[in-house]
């Protein structure tokens, strides 16, 4: 696996620690214990998306979301089965499992809903009215010679 140095990059630029955690955290080497359980991001709206996470097998009471810091945590553990079971096969995993997800500045989690077997997790960017793109008005001044005239035609 090549490893890239980004010493370069913060010489020239304050503040970006976030993207290098960022990149650190794309290029880990455990890329194949992520794959349960499988889960889709779509974007709804401009500033809106879905998670949407396949728990077949996990009721309501199973799932467990937090939101932590910057970090949306989804937990489920399934819950201890009393009736002895003897199955065949048993191709539907119901193993314990943790996923997360790291949200940009100012994401927000708008709802929860578990229906056939999917778990869907609503999104939206809310920013604040102080950090909005805002017009500033231009105005003219007065040139400081025109005050001095209009200052010698009063006496």
């Amino acid at each position: 696996m090549r490893s890239f140095d980004l010493t370069p990059l913060y010489r020239a630029s304050v503040g970006f620690d976030q993207i290098a955690d960022l990149m650190d955290r794309a290029l880990a080497s455990d890329v194949g214990n992520n794959s349960y359980p499988p889960y889709n991001i779509e974007k709804t709206a401009d500033d809106g998306w879905r998670i949407s996470i396949a728990v077949a097998g996990f009721s309501e009471n199973d799932l467990a979301i937090e939101l932590k810091e910057r970090a949306l945590i989804v937990t489920a553990k399934k819950a201890e089965d009393d009736t002895q079971r003897s199955y065949l096969h048993r191709g539907i995993a119901t193993r314990a499992f943790e996923r997360r997800f790291t949200l940009a500045d100012h994401v927000k989690v708008t709802g929860a809903n578990h229906a056939d077997g999917m778990l869907h997790i609503d999104l939206v960017r809310e920013i604040p009215e102080a950090l909005k793109p805002r017009k500033i008005a231009i105005t003219s001044a007065k040139p400081a010679d025109a005050n001095l005239i209009e200052d010698s035609k009063v006496n």
